[in-house]
């Protein structure tokens, strides 16, 4: 049967559908239900689907349609010997392994291995911008791969995801020699930064643990801004209550006031990220309240996709170089694998080299790098402009350096000046970028410059949030009122009287600059 009629089915069931199967090509059966329509006759046309009912709804539609599979996924210690045998529901409330270290998600690969490469590239495929619930979402449309035991009714979703991926033609050409340089803008999101892919999975496992009567009074986190806004959106959308720790007077006007609008509780503390960290770890230790950041792997689940949604992008073919901000670092190992489980399921044949960008400020990671991945030792993080990883004391480093070992990766640091040079160069071409994308922007102007990455080579930058989250930083830039920063790309208004002359007078002068740049 052709794999387009089995994907039109299994998403699209009906009660006028009779039972079928699908055989894969390598044997593997898979329960969906077919149309017992004339469209039957042609194998390769999927069954039409007819509006739903005006009284229904997607999520109506959803309870009705809910494909069949035995897929599944359960918490194990991460990176445990392969004799382990310690393992947990998604359903338990657990963060850590009885040792104390990191706990990852595990799924049912052998379960998955049924169906073969082609089978997932056009299943994921053929979800692609559809308002089926929940596959309309770029996570969800993976959710096979995700949280396969969910019911599609517990899931919270904004339809996150799907977000741009940016060919930086003029970025590329004119600062760096490149013609295959792509920003991926994860920040163009429902709140506006890659956090909203791995708070869906989390709010919906929440969503989930409360309907079946665990004792959770609300979710909780830690935050630099970004976190708190997914969380407390999408805590919002459930009609779950969220609190939020955020260190005071350290984030930007526009990401604290995300989490207030949203009805959140919000606690402005006294100390840093790391502090808040550890605070909202010893109080949910301690209270009903669900640990929301990124040291439950949840999370990660999420922000995976957005990897395997980049090689969606490009046809399946795999870029050579991914480069991602790192902070608290979850991120960099979600991606390495979101890329891996794609090469372990046979969607792609390799895996690209990942570049992990630290401001020099808070640069635990590139000291760990730098000194041959010998003992890791956290750092008081410095004020950076990339508010967002300002982060010294890393919960994810184990799983950081994990994944960069395994994929002969690199890391990176940018300063303050170059973080900043490198968003308003971006800018100066059409972004509105971070400061955190910045700093993923710089790390790749060094790695050009240093002859590692090279002119041809296909490179995605990881842009982490959406630059209007990080006004006040640009207003400075710009302004030129950043202490010991030449802000050499700094382009203010030009103050002028309001009558004809002076207007003409200032023009003139502006367009023979432009004209001398275009001679040159």
């Amino acid at each position: 049967m052709a794999a387009s009629s089995v994907f039109g089915s299994s998403s699209l069931c009906s009660p006028m559908f009779t039972q079928t199967s699908f055989a894969p090509s390598h044997g593997a059966s898979l329960s969906v239900r077919c149309a017992s329509t004339s469209s039957d006759l042609d194998p390769g046309v999927p069954p039409l689907k007819h509006r739903r009912a005006a009284e229904e709804n997607i999520r109506d539609e959803a309870r009705r349609n809910n494909p069949c599979h035995n897929f599944s996924a359960k918490y194990v210690p991460f990176n445990a010997d392969p004799s382990s045998s310690e393992s947990y529901s998604l359903d338990e409330i657990v963060y850590r392994s009885r040792s104390g270290g990191l706990l990852d998600v595990q799924h049912d690969m052998d379960a998955l291995k049924k169906f073969d490469g082609n089978y997932w590239r056009s299943l994921f495929d053929s979800r692609v911008g559809k308002t089926n619930w929940p596959y309309g979402s770029g996570v969800w449309s993976k959710k096979e791969w995700v949280l396969p035991e969910i019911d599609s009714d517990d899931i919270v979703s904004a339809f996150e995801g799907n977000s741009n991926l940016f060919w930086a033609e003029r970025f590329g050409k004119h600062f760096l020699g490149m013609n295959d340089l792509w920003v991926k803008h994860c920040g163009i999101s429902h709140t506006g930064s890659f956090k909203d892919l791995g708070m869906t999975v989390l709010v919906s496992q929440v969503n989930r643990l409360r309907k079946m009567n665990r004792p959770l009074v609300g979710v909780g986190c830690a935050s630099t801004g970004d976190t708190s806004a997914a969380l407390s959106a999408y805590c919002a959308a459930a009609g779950i209550p969220s609190i939020v720790f955020l260190p005071a007077n350290r984030i930007s006007m526009a990401q604290l006031v995300q989490p207030i609008a949203n009805g959140a509780f919000v606690l402005s503390i006294d100390t840093d990220f790391d502090g808040c960290m550890q605070l909202i770890r010893e109080v949910t230790s301690e209270l009903p309240i669900y640990l929301a950041n990124s040291l439950n792997s949840l999370r990660l689940e999420g922000q995976k996709t957005a990897a395997i949604e980049i090689l969606q992008q490009f046809d399946w073919q795999v870029p050579d170089w991914v480069i991602v901000p790192g902070g608290n670092l979850g991120n960099i190992y979600a991606f390495y694998k979101g890329f891996q489980m794609c090469k372990d399921l046979g969607v792609v044949d390799k895996i690209p080299r990942l570049v992990c960008a630290q401001a020099a400020n808070a640069n635990p990671l590139y000291l760990h790098f730098k000194s041959g991945w010998k003992e890791f030792k956290p750092v008081k993080a410095g004020t950076t402009f990339a508010s967002a990883i300002q982060i010294g004391d890393p919960v994810s480093i184990d799983r950081a350096v994990y994944a960069l070992q395994n994929c002969d990766g690199i890391v990176e640091e940018a300063s303050e000046e170059e973080l900043m040079d490198a968003m308003a160069q971006a800018d100066s071409t059409g972004m509105f970028i971070c400061p955190h994308t910045g700093v993923a922007l710089s790390a790749l102007i060094k790695l050009r410059s240093q002859g590692l990455i090279n002119a041809t080579d296909r490179t995605v930058v990881v842009s982490t949030a959406h630059g209007l989250k990080f006004t006040q930083s640009k207003v400075d830039y710009h302004s030129r009122g950043i202490k010991e920063m030449r802000c050499e790309y700094a382009n203010p208004p030009v103050q002028v009287k309001a009558d004809f002359g002076s207007v003409m007078d200032v023009l003139k002068k502006y367009l023979h600059t432009q004209d001398s740049k275009l001679l040159h």
